[in-house]
């Protein structure tokens, strides 16, 4: 099986501009990149990353660069690949050899992960003719396409595949649950979470 892992090395999480820089993005973005690689090695998987800009790796990784946006990359992939992909996005810092086990060992022509708010996370594609369109709600519109092409679908129901990072708040589940490199760069740069009446948050100190 082909694995692939999509980084944005250029701009990563913009939506987290609010709490981190520019350069920051980019190395807590590196973490969590580093943290699904760690767990898929752990499964003796040895995935490519498909990056929008070069990469400088310490592991022996290959690295495609593709700066087009993730659609058209992906189905690529997906287009020249004779056998089956998995696509793992880069920022699932929760992610554990586990969950990405059942992941990679589930029945189905296609298999999906989603994510909360509608996104796909992760997916394998034993399909030929499956292909992605990330934008809105995507794990709808990728059960839509499966069904026009008559593939067979499984959904792994999965927190840890569930929960990518894009948001302030998601720096919770991080703090909360994460034991990898990206909890780790948080707690380096200062947040902590702070338990008052509701819900845990983070803050910074």
């Amino acid at each position: 099986m082909r694995v692939v892992v999509p980084f944005s090395a250029s701009e990563p999480k913009t939506r987290l501009a609010s709490v981190l820089t520019a350069d920051e993005r980019r190395q807590f973005a590196r973490a969590m990149l580093d943290d699904v690689l760690d767990a898929l090695a752990a499964l003796d998987v040895t995935p490519e990353v498909l990056a929008t800009a070069p990469v400088d790796f310490d592991r022996d990784v290959p690295v495609s660069v593709d700066d087009r946006p993730l659609d058209a990359a992906v189905n690529d992939v997906l287009a020249e690949t004779d056998g089956s992909v998995a696509v793992v996005m880069s920022d699932l810092a929760l992610a554990t050899p586990a969950a990405l086990d059942r992941l990679l060992d589930a029945d189905g022509d296609v298999v999906f992960a989603p994510g909360r708010g509608g996104g796909t996370n992760a997916f394998v594609a034993r399909h030929p003719r499956f292909r992605v369109d990330y934008h809105g709600a995507s794990i709808r519109d990728h059960r839509g396409i499966a069904a026009e092409i008559g593939a067979g679908v499984t959904e792994v129901d999965s927190y840890r595949l569930g929960t990518d990072v894009d948001e302030p708040a998601d720096l919770t589940e991080v703090l909360l649950h994460g034991e990898g490199r990206s909890a780790e760069w948080l707690r380096d740069a200062g947040f902590e979470l702070v338990v008052d009446d509701g819900r845990p948050t983070v803050r910074r100190s």
